[in-house]
């Protein structure tokens, strides 16, 4: 079946776009050119309302083992098709294979500093929330456990400020993998606070 014709604007979770069919201009390509140039670090600048989260729900969709399986949301597309001078599809084994954190500091809709920072500990409780269930695993010893614990709402800035990194370490660790940080909106705190010392 074709997919419809019908641009929804707004949608901004590649799954979704996919699996209701929508109209979806192929930018897969990026994904090829990302694995290809093989930097450590990307920062994607492009204007306001360009695809960029859509573009990051994609990679996400691709990378992540929470999608381990979902190749069908690539069918069709230059990411899926992709072959090697043999002959081999080039990138499927890599769909679902890493572990990623996607976070977005889209919600945070304030210049108050303080405000800005209860903001951020919740996106990162989030986060944590979400894999809660690898502490389970006996490569984390208990202090592991109390770090993780840790990791609330009403953390103190110290445990905030490397908590990032410290997921990226449990993950590696229980993955045997490394890590994809994919960081979406990562200039409003800035641009929010601009505006408030304007």
């Amino acid at each position: 079946m074709g997919r419809s014709m019908i641009v929804n604007l707004g949608i901004q979770q590649f799954d979704t776009l996919m699996e209701e069919q929508k109209f979806y201009i192929d930018k897969t390509g990026l994904i090829i050119e990302w694995l290809e140039y093989g930097s450590a670090v990307t920062l994607i600048t492009r204007p306001r309302r360009f695809g960029k989260t859509l573009n990051m729900s994609m990679l996400e969709c691709f990378f992540s083992k929470r999608y381990a399986g979902r190749g069908d949301l690539f069918e069709g597309l230059s990411i899926w098709e992709e072959k090697s001078s043999e002959g081999a599809y080039k990138y499927r084994h890599l769909q679902g294979a890493f572990p990623v954190i996607f976070m977005s500091f889209a919600p945070i809709k304030t210049g108050n500093i303080e405000a800005m920072k209860t903001g951020i500990k919740q996106i990162i409780t989030n986060l944590y929330s979400g894999y809660r269930e690898i502490m389970a695993s006996e490569i984390f010893q208990d202090e592991d456990r109390r770090y993780f614990e840790s990791v609330r709402d009403d953390m103190d800035d110290k445990t905030a400020i490397i908590s990032i990194n410290r997921l990226c370490s449990y993950l590696e660790r229980y993955y045997d993998e490394k890590v994809i940080v994919l960081l979406d909106e990562y200039d409003t705190l800035n641009s929010r606070q601009c505006l408030v010392s304007d």
